[in-house]
């Protein structure tokens, strides 16, 4: 009893340090065997919040074969992953409505799922599964339980001590896993709806309306070639698809050279590059825009093949001081950039169409550009942007900058 105590306690001290899924998982068991609780192999399973993995998997085994101690995994509900899923000791759980499935791996023991067939080869004697159920206001997407599973080599199989055991343990182990992933989810998703950066400061606490930095930042703000005529014409279910493939195409090409997106906006793009070194961020942004340039086309290549609207995309560079942070009401609030700047880059992107350029770069943005890209910018004239007080020379491309 003593040996339980102390492994609950390492138990609740291990979730409030906030230990990882794995440590937690590993630590578990080897506790669990030092109670004299043979384990041989661990497994425990979560679903996430996630845009593209469904869960994850978490491994251990006490031996020294090696395996992934972590597996992500996709959509279970599809293809081979589905028939995986159906045939598997945990969905009969999700079908019958039970908590608990147990199944001595002996001899002479009927094995009615292949997971027990495996184990059966390896020399395992018993196997016991769990899942543990969240109550309904704790459900977060597919993440609705905490599936785990449980195997010994022992002679004879589990002990009925061991079982308690483990019926008493495994529910505190699957509180620590529920709370490092609600952490986990938090973070995917401020994200995948913030960006990298904006997502850190509010996750670090900035949520507080009117909190915002004054920051110099180059503005990337581009939009697409024809947008409204295209959702005119196209059908309907091209649309969103559409999207996707040009925005992946820009959000991954500002990402690889530094940059912050941070909102999108139909379908335009707006993004940052931190100013700190302005020759630097400037730079950077030139390098996402050759590189963007170089994915739109192998999206265009790609559409074309299989005959779907194809575009192109304008893109305004712009330079200046703003104000990064919290926008918006009390308890309704967008983490963004604001300021004059921001506007005058919208109106550089609207003057796209007007020089018949792709990309058109602001005056600050050309002097704070440093050689040799310096070099292959020049003016297409002075124009008199709606908004701004004043007319601007305005800059392009000459020759794609591959930084």
């Amino acid at each position: 009893m003593d040996s339980l105590n102390r492994i609950e306690s390492w138990l609740v001290q291990a979730g409030l340090a906030g230990a990882s899924e794995t440590e937690s998982l590993h630590g578990f068991c080897d506790h669990c065997r030092g109670a004299g609780i043979a384990l041989s192999r661990a497994t425990l399973i979560v679903d996430t919040l996630h845009p593209i993995h469904e869960g994850r998997a978490f491994r251990w085994r006490a031996d020294s074969i090696e395996q992934p101690e972590v597996v992500e995994y996709g959509r279970s509900n599809v293809g081979e992953s589905a028939a995986n899923w159906q045939s598997s000791p945990f969905y009969r759980l999700v079908e019958t409505g039970a908590s608990e499935l147990r199944r001595r791996i002996g001899a002479d023991d009927a094995a009615d799922f292949a997971i027990l067939r495996e184990m059966k080869t390896e020399g395992q004697t018993d196997y016991v599964a769990f899942v543990h159920r969240f109550g309904a206001t704790s459900i977060i997407g597919e993440m609705d339980c905490v599936y785990s599973s449980w195997v010994t080599s022992r002679p004879g199989g589990f002990r009925e001590n061991d079982l308690i055991a483990l019926r008493r343990l495994v529910p505190l182990l699957a509180l620590d896993v529920k709370c490092v992933s609600l952490a986990r989810i938090a973070r995917t998703l401020v994200e995948v709806y913030l960006g990298h950066d904006a997502g850190d400061r509010v996750l670090s606490g900035r949520i507080s309306r009117g909190v915002a930095d004054r920051i110099s930042a180059v503005i990337w703000y581009s939009d697409l070639r024809g947008y409204t005529k295209i959702t005119d014409t196209a059908a309907p279910d091209e649309i969103i698809p559409l999207l996707n493939d040009y925005a992946a195409a820009v959000i991954a090409a500002v990402r690889a050279a530094g940059g912050e997106v941070l909102k999108l906006i139909g379908d335009g793009v707006l993004a940052i590059f931190r100013a700190d070194d302005a020759a630097q961020a400037c730079r950077c942004a030139l390098r996402a825009e050759a590189s963007m340039r170089s994915g739109i086309k192998a999206v265009n290549e790609r559409r074309a093949a299989g005959s779907r609207p194809t575009t192109s995309v304008y893109l305004a560079l712009h330079i200046g001081e703003v104000f990064y942070g919290n926008i918006g009401s009390e308890d309704r609030l967008d983490f963004t950039v604001v300021g004059p700047a921001v506007n005058e880059a919208s109106r550089i992107a609207a003057m796209c169409r007007s020089v018949d350029r792709s990309v058109v770069l602001s005056s600050e943005f050309a002097a704070a550009t440093p050689e040799p890209e310096r070099s292959n910018l020049v003016s297409v004239g002075r124009y008199a942007l709606r908004g701004v007080g004043r007319a601007e020379e305005l800059f392009t491309a000459r020759i794609r900058c591959s930084g």
